[in-house]
C-alpha cells in the first residue's frame, strides 16, 4: 500500500522526537522526509516551546545532579526526566565519575579509572554518543591532578555552535585566572581535533575561583564572581577578542533599591537573565531583566517584567529564587522551605502553582510531567547562600538548566587526519 507523501508528511510532524528516531531506520523514503531542512523547520515551528528540560544543581553534592526534571513534553514525548538518561560505558573499570557541564543537550563528563588515570568525554545522552577528548599534548595524570587542585583553575566549561537547532561544534574550555587581570584559556575544538592556548585580559580575574561555575548560551560562558556588581563573560565563537566583558547587574548602584536576595543568573528564550525581589513585605515585587548588550553600561540589560507577589506571599508562602523556565520567560521557579515545594509562578497572570516532592507526579505549567530528585535535601543545603543582599557574601550559581534539543542533534566529531 502505497500512502500519499502528503499524507506521510502531515502524521511524521506531529509525531514526537523519540518516534521520529525510530521511524527512520524503519523505511528509506521515511527517512528522507525526516532528514530534509523543510520536514525539521516544521516540526521545530510547531513544537517551540515544550521541550523536557530539567533543573541541575552545581555544587558538589553527594545526591544527585537532577533535583528537578520535566518529562512527557510533546517535543520528545519522554515517559521519564532526561536526568535519567545520562547513563554512561566506560571501555574501563571507573572509581570516579563527575557531571561537569551541561550544553544544549551535550554532557561533559569527568572519569577517573580504577588506578588514577584522568578522562574527559563529551556525550549525547539520547543516543549514547561519548566521545573521549584527549588531554593536552604533554600532560600526565599528575599534571591534571594538580591543575584540578588550583584554587583558580576550571575544566567545566562547554560551549556549543548551532545552526537551524541543531550542534554543530563544541568546545571544551579549561581556564586558569591569574591574579595580575589574565586568564589562560585551554580549548579544545570538535572541528579540529586539538587543542589551543589563549590569553585574555580580565580585569576581574583576581575575584575569581573554581568553584565559581559558569552558565553557557550561544557559544558565550558566563562567570558569577566574588564581585557582588557584576560578572564576566567570553565568547569562544564570536571572534578574536582579547579580553573578557564585564557586565554590571542592572540594579547595581546606590540609586538603586536594594535587592532581597543575592544575586545570580539563568537562562530564558535564549538570553540570560537576572531577577529579584525589591519593596517591603506589603509590596514585595519581581522584576526581570535580560541581558541585551555585553556592555558595561545601563544599556546592557531591558526590564521586561516587573509584578507583585501577593497572591504568593499572602498564603504565608516564603522562598528564595532558583532558575526561569527556559522556553517560556513568563514562567519564573521559586522555592518555598516552609512548604518544602517548588512554586511556579506566571508573571503574566499572577497564577502560581506549588508542587511538592512528596506528592505524586503531575502536570505543570508548561503541560510537562514534573518530577523531584532530592529536591528538598539539596535546598536545605544551600538555602543559606540566599541570604538577604545586604548581608554580603559573593554571588553563586547554584542552578541552572539541562534543556533537550528541540531536534535529533548528533554528537559532532573531529574529522580523521588524513
Amino acid at each position: 500500500m502505497n500512502i500519499p507523501p502528503e499524507l506521510t508528511f502531515e502524521v511524521l510532524v506531529r509525531l514526537p522526537l523519540k518516534s521520529l528516531a525510530r521511524f527512520r531506520s524503519v523505511r528509506k523514503e521515511w527517512k528522507l522526509v525526516i532528514d530534509s531542512e523543510f520536514f525539521r523547520d516544521c516540526f521545530m515551528s510547531h513544537n517551540s516551546s515544550s521541550v523536557s528540560w530539567s533543573i541541575i544543581q552545581t555544587r558538589p553534592h553527594k545526591l544527585t545532579l537532577e533535583i528537578v526534571g520535566h518529562h512527557g513534553c510533546k517535543t520528545w514525548g519522554l515517559t521519564r526526566s532526561p536526568g535519567s538518561l545520562v547513563s554512561f560505558f566506560a571501555e574501563t573499570t571507573i572509581r570516579k565519575l563527575q557531571v561537569l557541564a551541561c550544553t544544549d543537550g551535550l554532557v561533559l563528563l569527568y572519569v577517573e579509572s580504577c588506578v588514577g588515570t584522568p578522562m574527559y568525554y563529551v556525550g549525547n545522552p539520547l543516543f549514547q554518543e561519548w566521545f573521549r577528548i584527549p588531554l593536552r599534548p604533554k600532560y600526565t595524570s599528575q599534571n591534571v591532578e594538580k591543575l584540578r587542585n588550583h584554587e583558580r583553575f576550571s575544566d567545566s566549561g562547554l560551549v556549543t555552535k548551532m545552526q537551524s537547532g541543531i550542534v554543530v561544534s563544541y568546545k571544551v574550555v579549561w581556564l586558569i585566572a591569574h591574579t595580575f587581570a589574565q586568564v589562560d584559556f585551554a580549548i579544545y575544538s570538535s572541528n579540529t581535533g586539538e587543542w589551543e592556548i589563549k590569553n585574555v585580559t580580565c580585569l576581574h580575574s583576581a575575584y575569581w575561583f573554581s568553584h565559581h561555575k559558569s552558565i553557557a548560551l550561544n557559544g558565550i560562558l558566563h562567570w558569577l564572581s566574588n564581585l557582588t556588581g557584576s560578572f564576566l563573560a567570553y565568547d569562544f565563537y564570536g571572534g578574536h577578542h582579547d579580553a573578557c566583558s564585564i557586565i554590571y547587574f542592572p540594579d547595581n548602584g546606590k540609586d538603586y533599591e536594594l535587592p532581597r536576595f543575592r544575586r545570580t543568573i539563568t537562562t530564558s528564550e535564549g538570553s540570560i537573565v537576572y531577577f529579584n525581589e525589591f519593596g517591603g513585605n506589603a509590596n514585595r515585587k519581581v522584576r526581570v531583566w535580560r541581558l541585551v548588550k555585553y556592555t558595561d553600561g545601563p544599556e546592557a540589560w531591558q526590564l521586561f517584567w516587573e509584578a507583585s507577589l501577593a497572591s504568593v506571599t499572602k498564603l504565608g508562602i516564603d522562598y528564595f529564587p532558583v532558575v526561569m523556565h527556559p522556553l517560556k520567560s513568563e514562567i519564573i521557579y521559586l522555592w518555598s522551605r516552609n512548604k518544602k515545594g517548588m512554586v511556579l509562578f506566571n508573571l503574566r497572570t499572577h497564577v502560581f502553582s506549588l508542587h511538592k516532592e512528596s506528592e505524586d507526579e503531575r502536570k505543570c505549567m508548561d503541560g510537562c510531567t514534573l518530577s523531584f530528585n532530592w529536591c528538598n535535601e539539596y535546598m536545605e543545603t544551600v538555602h543559606r547562600y540566599f541570604s538577604p543582599s545586604f548581608q554580603g557574601g559573593p554571588n553563586l550559581l547554584l542552578a541552572s538548566q539541562y534543556v533537550l534539543p528541540r531536534w535529533l542533534s548528533r554528537l559532532p566529531r573531529p574529522q580523521p587526519s588524513n
